[in-house]
């Protein structure tokens, strides 16, 4: 089951788990709340698992990939990285489903605050558009995640501050709405 908690303020690796001492725990409601949506699949059998299929047909994601994300498996790695954690948004929602190795997606609750999420083998999480987050490798550097999409891929990121987008906007209502 995913575990996603408050990060402490250290500015040290960002591969390290970055809990708070003692550690604020976030509960799965507390990311639905933000907008996040977490299930749990059979990721070894991804290829032929009817509850994938269901999930993409019923949210109409008709685009996918897989990356690898590896110092020997992807192209301009270091680059790469850099670029994952740097704090951006999305016009459209970002969904993300490992299937094998493990990382964190961060993200940015209503008061502003870092929650690190933890993912592994058979997550699948769902960012809203317009929510701030970032993505970094644990410890582990190593992971493989099939990205969906409702239509065409879209890969832009919009770095913070990028407040005046209506899929931020629309966000922060659903933010204002949900308190």
């Amino acid at each position: 089951m995913v575990q996603a908690w408050y990060m402490d303020e250290s500015r040290e690796d960002q591969r390290a788990p970055h809990r708070q001492h003692p550690n604020r725990a976030v509960s799965l409601e507390q990311l639905r709340r933000l907008g996040v949506r977490y299930r749990r699949l059979d990721a070894d059998n991804y290829e032929t698992d009817p509850c994938l299929q269901e999930i993409r047909r019923a949210e109409n994601y008709s685009w996918m990939d897989i990356v690898t994300i590896h110092k020997d498996k992807l192209p301009n790695y270091e680059e790469k990285i850099k670029t994952f954690y740097e704090e951006h948004l999305h016009l459209d929602d970002e969904i993300r489903y490992i299937l094998d190795g493990s990382g964190y997606f961060d993200v940015r609750d209503k008061d502003d605050k870092w929650i690190r999420i933890s993912m592994e083998k058979g997550d699948m999480i769902t960012l809203p558009a317009g929510i701030y987050h970032r993505f970094t490798l644990d410890e582990n550097n190593y992971v493989k995640a099939m990205r969906l999409f409702v239509g065409e891929p879209v890969w832009t990121a919009y770095n913070r501050p990028a407040d005046d987008f209506p899929a931020r906007k629309q966000y922060m209502k659903f933010l204002a709405d949900e308190a």
